[in-house]
């Protein structure tokens, strides 16, 4: 085996593994406000979640080409492969990090502060245009549209049931809300499989073992939507907690609401614009959103703040983790 096909294999291992981590650090995007409510049973939304998640993974590649082919350019052979690995240990090692601490912060963001980070330690191609338009944009129009749409979603719920009994319009809520986590599953499988898809076609196509115009392989879609579901089928319980109830107490109407408006940004961003948004960012500050419709207060604004310092510092971070491992993959490899 020579060293390419070496580090092609390695590298799509690696993949995996942060797709892995992934699904097991985003699974309470989908489910933490439905096991919150009682709406589903912790293990039960798990697997609804890992099944939509693999289904979301066959639904489109537009974020894929945008993570693969959009962000950096790699020299092709061993060195280009070093720069991949790089980036993906980086956001893997700040995965880790804020899955530890249970702030949910950006798997996605993660990926592309690896990627710069790396890039820019060898001295590679950063498509600033790319990174502006498909990911600092998005970064910051798909919270705002979260937590804006969510609030109208909550505000025409109150409305429309404003002289219902609250307990049969609860229980109704519960029943809604297994439809509304299972399209905010499919939705993080839409989005977050595609980023690990984008990544190994590009391992593949710097090692040359496919065109820069090809598809992206079958058995990489594959690969990117079982990892990503075994990962959330493994439970992030630690951030499940941070965003079912330490940020707002939700009842099963503002679960649904705030399932809809993420799930509905994550779709429109993926199919219409191939950006790579945060599925975290989304649905957190649609959580935000249904919670100010009550009062202001009803939001706990001191774990808010220590999320959105997780956010901001994620690219930077995970871009200076990628950058050190290039230097050590470097000296070891070349």
């Amino acid at each position: 085996m020579d060293l390419t096909l070496a580090l092609v294999i390695g590298v799509v291992v690696v993949a995996l593994v942060f797709d892995y981590t992934n699904g097991f650090h985003d699974a309470a995007n989908a489910i933490a406000t439905s096991v919150s409510t009682r709406a589903l049973t912790p293990r039960a939304a798990l697997f609804m979640a890992a099944a939509m998640n693999f289904i979301g993974a066959h639904l489109g590649t537009q974020v894929a080409s945008t993570v693969g082919k959009g962000i950096i350019d790699a020299p092709n052979g061993s060195h280009g492969l070093v720069i991949v690995a790089a980036a993906l240990i980086g956001a893997i090692t700040w995965n880790l990090i804020t899955w530890y601490f249970g702030l949910p912060s950006s798997s996605s963001h993660a990926l592309i502060g690896g990627l710069v980070g790396s890039a820019l330690a060898s001295a590679s191609v950063v498509h600033w245009d790319g990174v502006l338009e498909k990911v600092v944009i998005p970064m910051v129009l798909s919270p705002t549209i979260g937590f804006s749409l969510a609030a109208l979603i909550m505000i025409a719920i109150y409305w429309i049931f404003r002289n219902r009994q609250p307990g049969k319009t609860n229980r109704g809520f519960r029943y809604a809300q297994t439809v509304s986590a299972a399209a905010m599953a499919l939705g993080h499988g839409l989005q977050d499989a595609q980023k690990t898809m984008g990544v190994i076609f590009l391992a593949l196509v710097v090692g040359g073992y496919v065109a820069p115009d090809d598809p992206i392989p079958q058995w990489v879609i594959l690969a990117a939507a079982a990892a990503i579901s075994l990962g959330t089928y493994a439970g992030g319980w630690r951030i499940m907690r941070t965003l079912g109830r330490r940020i707002i107490a939700l009842d099963p109407p503002q679960g649904f609401a705030a399932e809809t408006a993420a799930s509905t940004v994550l779709y429109v961003a993926a199919m219409g614009f191939g950006a790579p948004i945060s599925t975290t960012h989304t649905i957190t500050s649609a959580i935000m959103g249904v919670g100010a419709t009550k009062r202001l207060s009803a939001v706990r604004w001191g774990v808010a703040g220590n999320i959105v310092t997780a956010w901001i510092l994620t690219i930077p971070a995970a871009a200076l983790v990628a950058a050190l491992s290039y230097f050590a993959l470097h000296a070891l490899v070349e």
